[in-house]
């Protein structure tokens, strides 16, 4: 992950994924980019992790994207303001499925097949707000500082926050967001659905969840995510089928069995990596 990223493994698979450029309050640069997709990806394809906690080291979650970034955007169109890494390609062309790679930054939390869990304190501004909209659940310090700060730059926001913010807020809010670019603390975050719940220390709540969901079938954590990620898409007589593919699958397999078993027993289940 370079230097940008810490990855943390808890023995139940709980995975820990720390913001390591606290000096610059986690500012996303290219190597941070390139960084949250790599891990992004690695953790698409691995079958021991439970769920995923990330977080900011020092003061912030992350303050978006970096100065030196946007002073290079006074070059004009076209200019290399992401460098050539993975995220430094042309904006239109889509690396990852439907995204971009700046894109992906946000969006391959939704890809990761387990819950993902953001834990925010002190700012997460523009793209860093992006990156935490991606995770399944957002627990946030109470004077936490949030904000779509795009147009502060004379910009919109494009790292996926269109498709994300669509589904947690009202209509009139995401506008009112984007066009005023206003700061916002965790508690409002909370109240108009940018964020689950408030936490006077985010990253303990954050953690203690993962390990409560590290504790589940990991077919059913998986299934239900899958069932999720498609409900905005999905119109109502696909969605009802596809909970009765994922529930056919599920019954009678190996981890229900368990978690049937270890709750007739009154024991922990023992439940098995995915196949």
């Amino acid at each position: 992950m370079n230097d940008r990223i810490e990855s943390i493994r808890h023995p139940d698979g709980v995975v820990e994924l720390q913001l390591s450029r606290a000096d610059k309050m986690n500012a996303l640069d290219p190597a941070m980019f390139d960084a949250l997709i790599e891990v992004g990806e690695a953790l698409r394809h691995d079958k021991a992790v439970r769920a995923v906690v990330i977080s900011g080291r020092g003061k912030a979650f992350c303050a978006g994207l970096d100065m030196a970034s946007f002073q290079r955007m006074q070059e004009g169109p076209g200019a290399d303001v992401l460098g050539e890494g993975a995220a430094g390609a042309d904006l239109l062309v889509r690396t990852h499925g439907i995204a971009n790679a700046a894109q992906q930054v946000a969006m391959v939390w939704r890809d990761v097949p387990v819950p993902v869990i953001a834990a925010v304190h002190g700012v997460a501004f523009g793209g860093g707000l992006q990156v935490a909209l991606g995770a399944d659940v957002r627990i946030v310090a109470p004077d936490t500082r949030l904000s779509v700060m795009e147009i502060k730059w004379g910009l919109v926001p494009d790292m996926a926050g269109m498709v994300l913010m669509r589904e947690l807020a009202r209509d009139d809010v995401v506008r009112e967001l984007t066009y005023t670019g206003r700061i916002f603390s965790g508690e409002e975050a909370v109240r108009i659905g940018f964020a689950t719940r408030v936490a006077v220390d985010p990253l303990a709540e954050a953690l203690q969840m993962a390990h409560e969901i590290a504790q589940k079938s990991p077919d059913a954590i998986r299934a239900g995510k899958r069932l999720l990620n498609g409900s905005a898409s999905l119109s109502a007589a696909q969605l009802l089928l596809a909970e009765s593919v994922e529930q056919k699958a599920l019954i009678g397999s190996a981890n229900q069995a368990e978690a049937v078993k270890a709750n007739i027993e009154r024991r922990a289940p023992r439940f098995a990596d995915p196949a």
